[in-house]
């Protein structure tokens, strides 16, 4: 521990008064009364006797703090004043009585020094409230930091999917991740325009900015921006926010989601949809599109409910990933500033809600029997007044966009393939080693390329197209004949990589043959 200062310490004085020594302290608090009632403790002076301090010398010495210390052996003299004196020397003596009292009003300041430090207190307890303050803060943020550590951390376990949102148990809503900033308008040449309108429109040559661009323009150009009374600034808003809650995952991002989006214009134009469905329709399958992927976590719903994941257990094992894209869709449409429905009857956006529900939960490939049959039902004797065929139609127009990119040119479709499977080892490999079941068409030690894609394309895509084409005719040569050149070139490619797998079993058979002979 630290000593006080000496500024603080008591002042010693050794007095000769009347032949005797006398050792007089006194602190820098005391006043020149004090001092002199000191001076005048001898019992020899009387009370009102005046004084004087000097040295050996018959010098007059000051009383300040500072005066220079002494001892027994050389004191200081303390000689009383005779009536006949006090007239010669009072004037000397109480010039240095107001010396004494000037400078020790000007060493001590008693009064100003009280208030001094009475607001240096009234600072310092401020401060300390305001930095008590801080600290509880500062604890605060470390306790929600090691909540989000201990979260993240949960995530990386079998029980948890590690999905962008975690819906709060206390019914709280979500929010958008972060206010996100405006992107640059494009001007779409003739040629883009015309190009979106196909199913060979190249996704590959665009920057995301670009596609929100492309994707604000078909809302405009559909007239649903008109019909729905859409602020073009909240559109520009909610697009954006779209971009940002889709993850950067190999094939469930946001191309994806603008690839599905552009076909589903595509089809709009080339069935003629306008002139069959309501503007309500076009907003449905549009937005439905849209929003059908969002904050995909790479990982499909058999790995969801295989995991018991957060996902699985909130959707009782029932799509929990399209319960949950559903869910995230329409969070961002409570936000006001990203609500394109926000001027729309309230009656009007529940139908739309429910529907946009229906076709997102339609894109469950667990589902896709149930639904195609439903549909083939109905084809031959569609009716577009009837509600129910309609549902039935814009559920199958929404699962063929979701799957559509073999519809495309082989250079635009291919390496989509590449995105997927890339996708599909990721989860085969945290299955294996979680211990879950795996299945042979996602794992990387037995699935290629043209295996993949070829029972996909002959059982999947040719019978739901071709079932559309019943109802659509025009879209035979520009939509059917694709996927039958696509599954012919994924045959072709399997039987040269059947040929050379052939070619090399001979090889180590006779290698091994060689070797036995010799």
């Amino acid at each position: 521990m630290g000593s006080s200062s000496s500024a603080y310490a008591p002042r010693t004085i050794h007095l000769d008064v009347e032949g005797k020594v006398q050792k007089v302290m006194f602190s820098r608090h005391c006043s020149p009364c004090d001092i002199k009632e000191l001076l005048c403790s001898s019992s020899n002076i009387p009370r009102n006797t005046a004084i004087m301090l000097v040295d050996r010398e018959g010098a007059i010495i000051s009383i300040d703090p500072t005066m220079p210390s002494n001892s027994r052996s050389s004191l200081y003299k303390v000689i009383p004043l005779s009536t006949g004196q006090l007239g010669e020397k009072e004037d000397m003596f109480q010039n240095v009585l107001s010396q004494v009292a000037e400078q020790f009003s000007r060493a001590f300041r008693i009064n100003e020094l009280k208030t001094e430090v009475t607001n240096r207190l009234a600072m310092l307890e401020k401060r300390v409230e305001l930095e008590g303050l801080k600290v509880v803060e500062i604890e605060k943020c470390k306790n929600d930091l090691k909540k989000l550590r201990d979260e993240m951390t949960s995530r990386g376990s079998r029980v948890n999917c590690p999905c962008k949102y975690n819906f709060p148990d206390d019914g709280k809503k979500m929010t958008p991740r972060r206010d996100v900033p405006s992107y640059p308008k494009y001007t779409l040449s003739q040629e883009t325009i015309e190009a979106l309108k196909k199913p060979t429109f190249d996704v590959w040559h665009w920057e995301h900015n670009e596609m929100l661009s492309c994707l604000e323009y078909m809302y405009h150009d559909l007239g649903l921006v008109k019909e729905f009374n859409m602020n073009p600034i909240t559109l520009k808003r909610w697009l954006l926010s779209i971009q940002e809650n889709y993850r950067s995952n190999p094939f469930h991002n946001f191309r994806h989601c603008f690839c599905v989006s552009q076909m589903m214009y595509g089809m709009i134009h080339l069935c003629n949809l306008q002139e069959k469905l309501t503007q309500t329709d076009m907003g449905i399958l549009m937005t439905a599109a849209v929003c059908h992927d969002l904050d995909h976590p790479g990982y499909n719903n058999t790995y969801q409910i295989n995991a018991r994941t957060e996902l699985a257990v909130r959707y009782n094992d029932i799509s929990p990933l399209e319960n949950h894209h559903c869910a995230v869709a329409f969070q961002i449409l409570t936000q006001p500033e990203c609500n394109i429905f926000g001027n729309v009857d309230s009656e009007v956006f529940k139908q739309i809600r429910q529907a946009i529900i229906t076709l997102v939960l339609a894109t469950d490939m667990a589902r896709h029997g149930e639904i195609l049959d439903s549909f083939k039902q109905k084809v031959d004797n569609f009716d577009f007044t009837n509600e129910e065929h309609v549902t039935c139609l814009k559920m199958v127009l929404i699962k063929c966009c979701d799957i559509s990119n073999e519809v495309r040119p082989t250079e635009v479709a291919e390496p989509w393939v590449d995105c997927l499977l890339e996708e599909y080892f990721m989860q085969s490999d945290r299955e294996k080693s979680e211990g879950l079941p795996v299945a042979p068409f996602m794992d990387r030690d037995k699935v290629t390329k043209p295996t993949a894609q070829i029972g996909f394309i002959k059982f999947v895509l040719i019978p739901m197209f071709e079932t559309v084409m019943k109802l659509f005719p025009q879209i035979e040569e520009i939509m059917v004949q694709p996927l039958r050149d696509s599954r012919d070139h994924y045959e072709e490619l399997k039987q040269i990589d059947d040929a050379m797998t052939e070619a090399q079993k001979k090889k180590t058979e006779n290698m091994s043959l060689g070797g036995k002979k010799k």
